[in-house]
């Protein structure tokens, strides 16, 4: 008889241990399960919602222009320039205040077009009063032109001219520009006089449409200052777009970090009722323990 009470505590005490260890195991693998699946719901709210930097593309509001060599109305005033150096040097007294008159005014047509054209990024104002005066200068050298030709009784050529039209030809010619230099050195005055004066009429006319086209572009861009307020504007916009976009994925992941707290709340709830029914259970089962033992104990005084 005391044999097999012996062996029923053991047998007893044998289940107890193994029902407790089987419930701590059950609530720790609950418990790192769903501690892991909110942790990977969270990185994963986290890495979907990546704040992407701003990119640094600045707007900017100085105009482009090509370089002034490239301009047709430059390559003529300074194939003018060199004629009338040369004619002054050839033609006119060393002495005489109309080469220096007419060799400035011949420079001034050149390098008002190159100023003018280099102050266009920041002033439309300069670009067109600078064009202009280098027509203005032209005209000038085209009045010294026809006054030495009308003084010393050499003839301007016309539109009735035998080589009126040969020269008009020649002096729109890609050619000019490759042979001028040689050309004057076989020329009268009267010719070279009569080339300076139907180039310079070709420059008047190609700086009367450059400035025409300044106009249209100063009306349809404006000048620098109402560039200067727009690329800045459009910056702050830009800005603030960005601003407001990543406070937007601010308040995205606060609630989402939001609903990952409710639902880790959730789970420790869950984790506690389990636990408290382990707990239960396990007493419950150690007051049968007790019970059984208190009877076996009576059967054994018996």
């Amino acid at each position: 008889m005391f044999n097999q009470n012996n062996q029923s505590n053991q047998s007893n005490q044998s289940f107890q241990s193994s029902q407790s260890f089987q419930s701590s195991q059950s609530t720790q693998s609950f418990q790192s399960s769903q501690s892991t699946q909110s942790s990977q719901s969270f990185q994963s709210s986290q890495s979907s919602q990546r704040i992407q930097r701003p990119q640094n593309n600045l707007p900017t509001f100085l105009a482009r222009h090509g370089h002034y060599r490239h301009l047709r109305a430059y390559q003529v005033t300074e194939m003018i320039y060199d004629i009338t150096f040369y004619f002054t040097r050839q033609f006119l007294g060393r002495g005489d205040r109309t080469v220096d008159q007419m060799v400035q005014a011949a420079r001034s047509g050149k390098q008002n077009i190159a100023e003018g054209n280099q102050a266009a990024a920041t002033s439309s104002e300069t670009e067109i009063k600078l064009t202009n005066v280098a027509k203005a200068s032209l005209e000038e050298l085209l009045d010294d032109y026809e006054d030495y030709l009308r003084v010393r009784n050499l003839q301007q050529w016309n539109c009735s001219h035998p080589r009126y039209e040969q020269l008009r030809t020649y002096a729109r010619s890609e050619n000019l520009k490759n042979t001028y230099a040689s050309k004057i050195q076989q020329m009268t005055d009267e010719e070279i006089a009569n080339l300076c004066i139907t180039l310079i009429h070709q420059a008047i006319s190609l700086l009367q449409r450059l400035v025409e086209s300044m106009q249209r572009r100063f009306v349809a861009e404006g000048g620098i200052k109402e560039r200067m307020f727009q690329a800045r504007t459009g910056y702050r916009k830009q800005i603030d777009d960005k601003i407001e976009e990543m406070e937007q994925v601010v308040r995205d992941l606060k609630s989402k970090l939001a609903v990952a707290q409710e639902e880790t709340a959730q789970w420790k709830t869950a984790y506690q009722n389990l636990k408290q029914r382990a707990l239960e259970a396990f007493n419950q089962q150690r007051l049968e323990i007790e019970t059984l033992k208190i009877e076996i104990q009576k059967k054994q005084w018996q």
